[in-house]
C-alpha cells in the first residue's frame, strides 16, 4: 500500500480543511492590477493568482481551479490556467482541476491525458458520473501509475440538484445519489492508500449536512470535496459535525475569499483582505472542531 494524492490531501486537511478556489474572473481583480500596462487580461489574472498563492499557501490544504473561468478568455485565459496550476504545484500544493468532464471511452482518455499530463497537469480532477462507469474507468491508469485522483459529483450544493440526485428509484428504494455513492465506493476499492482513503472521492455540498454526515458514516474510504460554505448557506458548525467523525474532507471557498477586498480597497493592500478571509475561514472551522 503506497501513499496516494488523497493521503497527502488528508494530511494537509488536518492542519487546514480549506480548499481555496481560484475561480478567477477579470472583474474580481483590484484596479491596481487592472490598470497595469503591457499585460494581457490573462497575465493580470495570473499575477493576481500568484499573489494569492504566495500569501495563502500555508493556510490552505489545496487549491481548486475552475477551468471555465479561463476558457472564457480564449488562449490567453488557458495560458493563465496552465501557469496558475503549475505555479501552485511548484509551491508544493495539491491542485484540483475543476473540469467536470463526463464523456466516455476514447474521448475520456483524451481528457485524462489533457488534464493529468502536459500543460494543464493537475493532481485531481472533477468528473460527472452520469454516463456511468465508462465515463470513469479511462482515468484509472493515471490513478494507479501517476498518483492522480478523482472527485466525482455525488450530492451537489446547487438548489436544483434535487431534480435528479434526489429522485427515488423504485427497484432499489434508494435515491439516485445513493446509488451513485455505492458505485463510487465500489470503484474506489482498488485505489485505497495508507490513510484508508481511496483515490476516488466525491463532491458533496455542505448545504445538505445531514445527508453528508450519513455518507461519511457509510463510506469510510471516501474523501470529499465540499462546496457550499458561506454564501450558499453551509456553516463551519455543519462541517465540524462531519470532521469530528473523520478527517475526510476539504471545504471549498472561491468567491468568498478572492473577492474579499471588493468594497474595501482597490490598491496594493488587496492581498491583506484575501489573506485575512482565508485565515478567518480556517480559524472558523478549527474553532468549531475544538468546541
Amino acid at each position: 500500500m503506497s501513499k496516494t494524492v488523497f493521503d497527502r490531501l488528508q494530511e494537509e486537511s488536518v492542519n487546514s480543511p480549506v480548499c481555496l478556489g481560484l475561480d478567477t474572473r477579470y472583474e474580481y481583480l483590484p484596479e491596481v492590477i487592472k490598470n497595469e500596462e503591457g499585460l494581457t487580461d490573462g497575465e493580470k489574472i495570473l499575477q493576481f493568482n500568484k499573489e494569492i498563492i504566495d500569501n495563502t499557501k500555508d493556510l490552505v490544504a489545496c487549491y481548486k481551479v475552475q477551468v471555465a473561468c479561463y476558457e472564457a478568455l480564449g488562449l490567453d485565459g488557458l495560458k493563465a490556467y496552465a501557469d496558475t496550476v503549475k505555479y501552485a504545484r511548484d509551491n508544493g500544493k495539491i491542485v484540483i482541476g475543476d473540469v467536470k468532464r463526463g464523456d466516455i471511452f476514447a474521448t475520456a482518455e483524451e481528457y485524462a491525458k489533457g488534464h493529468f499530463t502536459g500543460d494543464f497537469e493537475v493532481d485531481i480532477i472533477t468528473l460527472n458520473p452520469y454516463m456511468g462507469e465508462d465515463a470513469i474507468k479511462p482515468y484509472f491508469p493515471y490513478l494507479k501509475d501517476e498518483d492522480k485522483g478523482l472527485f466525482i459529483l455525488l450530492h451537489t450544493s446547487n438548489p436544483s440538484s434535487e431534480d435528479f440526485e434526489e429522485v427515488e428509484l423504485k427497484d432499489s428504494n434508494k435515491k439516485l445519489y445513493e446509488v451513485v455513492a455505492d458505485k463510487i465506493d465500489q470503484l474506489g476499492k482498488d485505489f485505497i492508500g495508507e490513510t484508508g482513503f481511496s483515490s476516488i472521492g466525491s463532491v458533496v455540498g455542505l448545504t445538505y449536512p445531514e445527508e453528508f454526515k450519513k455518507l461519511v458514516e457509510k463510506y469510510p474510504n471516501m474523501f470529499f470535496l465540499v462546496p457550499g460554505y458561506g454564501a450558499q448557506g453551509g456553516t463551519a458548525e455543519d462541517l465540524a459535525e462531519v470532521l469530528k467523525l473523520s478527517n475526510c474532507a476539504v471545504v471549498n471557498n472561491s468567491r468568498g475569499i478572492i473577492t474579499a477586498h471588493k468594497g474595501k480597497t482597490e490598491g496594493e493592500d488587496y492581498i491583506d483582505y484575501i489573506k485575512e478571509a482565508t485565515r478567518n475561514m480556517k480559524e472558523d472551522i478549527n474553532n468549531c472542531l475544538k468546541s
